[in-house]
């Protein structure tokens, strides 16, 4: 068995607790819920770490730069 990385560990974490936190009711749209909770907090990181440089994000991220300023746009961070 391979060792989890913390944030593998966190994850797993709060969507336990997300679980337990419905206390039995069926969640849906689950899948676009989560990815929304995700990833504006984490493009905002990214953004930060390289200073606003959307072509330094786009090759960190490993997507295309139109990509990026598309989701950035999306989550109102640019």
């Amino acid at each position: 068995m391979s060792k989890q990385s913390p944030l593998c560990i966190s994850i797993t974490q709060s969507i336990e607790k997300y679980f337990d936190d419905l206390n039995g009711q069926q969640p849906t749209n689950l899948y676009n819920f989560f990815i929304n909770e995700v990833e504006k907090p984490f493009l905002e990181v990214v953004m930060q770490q390289v200073d606003g440089n959307q072509t330094k994000a786009a090759e960190v991220l490993g997507i295309n730069r139109n990509t990026l300023r598309k989701k950035l746009k999306m989550y109102d961070l640019c």
